[in-house]
């Protein structure tokens, strides 16, 4: 059975569903590796810096917000999580927050390697 290729609006033309919901693929984040250390900015607008969380726990970045428009009674949540193929050194990083736009700093430790295995592809 194939999966529809065509956009979510189309196919759920008709339905309750949000198409909002079924967004992937989404563009709201730039990765890079530069001078040593990963960057990573998230457009993350309408969020204070103090409703937003950033944890780092075992090679994983999660980002975290959750802004409460009580004039309009409405809730904003934001959630996504990265993973790191290298070893970052995990007290050295760093994250900003300006005009939207969350900004992450992750330095790679020097030397380090994350460990990992070849895995046999049987056929």
């Amino acid at each position: 059975m194939a999966l529809p290729t065509n956009t979510p609006s189309s196919w759920l033309q008709g339905t309750d569903f949000p198409s909002r919901l079924f967004e992937s693929g989404t563009d709201d984040y730039e990765l890079y590796e530069e001078d040593g250390e990963f960057v990573l900015t998230v457009e993350m607008p309408g969020f204070d810096p103090e409703e937003i969380t950033a944890s780092w726990d075992d090679g994983m970045l999660n980002i975290s917000a959750e802004h409460e428009d009580e004039d309009r009674d409405r809730r904003k949540t934001y959630h996504r999580r990265f993973r790191f193929p290298k070893t970052i050194d995990d007290e050295a990083i760093s994250a900003q927050y300006n005009n939207g736009i969350l900004e992450v700093r992750l330095p790679v430790e020097t030397g380090a390697t994350v460990q990992g295995r070849e895995i046999e592809i049987e056929g």
